[in-house]
């Protein structure tokens, strides 16, 4: 199976209005209601493609219990097995609103419930239970809330390397800065995100300064110009399919679970990039996150172009 952790899970609320105007009154016009936060997304589209997926990480108060309803009770959430770990607080919720008329998303995020250091403590003792099982690879996702130590990724990676399981880390500044010098085996940043903790915006440079600081391979989603895949064994671009309008919440999620399947089944880096770069793209076309268009799928993975970049000359 594969394991994913959301530390800071969220339901996910999605509100369909005809148009989006700053200032004025709106009649939604369609409201859907899914469980949410990166990893749990990730995990529905691990089971969408027909593997078993493991999710944790917090959940509490009355909007934590819808969340795990959901995951009880929803056919998309189907080989979804829950191991969230219950805590005081109450899970967050996020707001994506959908402009009909451009596609284009707006999206609101609650913060999410204080930790306490007790229930921290209880969430690494269950963490190293469930890396005992049978894990073929584990997903590290999303912000942190309250409480958590800024250094919980790094932790966790750890964890799961003394386990002999790959770890995947798709988080972003600080917590992603102290999670490269765990050495998991992929990041998945996006373009700024990479930026931002190694100080250059080129991506080829900035994945391998990435590498220096501890990843063993960077997948860059790099939006309108593709995704950068740079490993120990070489490096990889795809250019984007072709633009589909929908809804883009949850595309990096859906690249994240085909990374990590890939990575998992042994596919070669050219394929897996194939995959999440074609994933990503169908995901669009699905009306909220953690879905994905299963005939957009199929009709774009082979028409992913990947190219071989040539490395940048050291400087002077």
């Amino acid at each position: 199976m594969f394991l994913t952790v959301t530390l800071n899970a969220a339901l996910d609320l999605t509100y369909r209005v005809r148009r989006l105007e700053p200032h004025a009154s709106h009649r939604i016009r369609e409201v859907t209601e899914r469980p949410g936060g990166k990893g749990l997304n990730v995990a529905r589209v691990l089971a969408a493609l027909g593997y078993e997926a493991t999710v944790t990480g917090f959940v509490g108060g009355g909007t934590g219990a819808e969340l795990r309803g959901h995951l009880t009770e929803e056919p998309a959430a189907s080989g979804v097995r829950d191991a969230l770990v219950p805590v005081a607080g109450t899970t967050r919720r996020t707001v994506g609103v959908v402009d009909e008329t451009t596609g284009d998303t707006t999206q609101f995020n609650e913060p999410g419930p204080h930790i306490s250091p007790a229930e921290w403590t209880a969430f690494l003792g269950a963490y190293r239970e469930l890396l005992r099982e049978d894990v073929r690879a584990v997903a590290l996702c999303g912000s942190l809330p309250p409480g958590v130590p800024v250094g919980a990724y790094a932790a966790l990676v750890r964890e799961a390397r003394a386990a002999g399981v790959p770890a995947l880390l798709d988080t972003s500044g600080e917590p992603l800065r102290r999670g490269l010098a765990a050495r998991p085996e992929l990041i998945k940043p996006n373009g700024q995100e990479l930026a931002d903790i190694t100080g250059t915006t080129d991506p080829l440079r900035a994945a391998r300064g990435a590498q220096r600081r501890g990843a063993r391979s960077v997948a860059a989603s790099l939006g309108a110009d593709g995704m950068l895949l740079v490993t120990p064994d070489g490096l990889w671009h795809a250019d984007p399919v072709e633009r589909l309008a929908g809804n883009p919440t949850g595309a990096g999620d859906s690249a994240v679970a085909a990374l990590l399947s890939g990575l998992a089944e042994g596919l070669s880096w050219r394929d897996m990039l194939a995959r999440a770069v074609a994933l990503s793209a169908a995901t669009v076309r699905a009306p909220v996150a953690g879905e994905f268009d299963a005939d957009t799928y199929a009709r774009l993975l082979p028409l992913v172009r990947i190219s071989e970049p040539e490395e940048p000359e050291a400087p002077a």
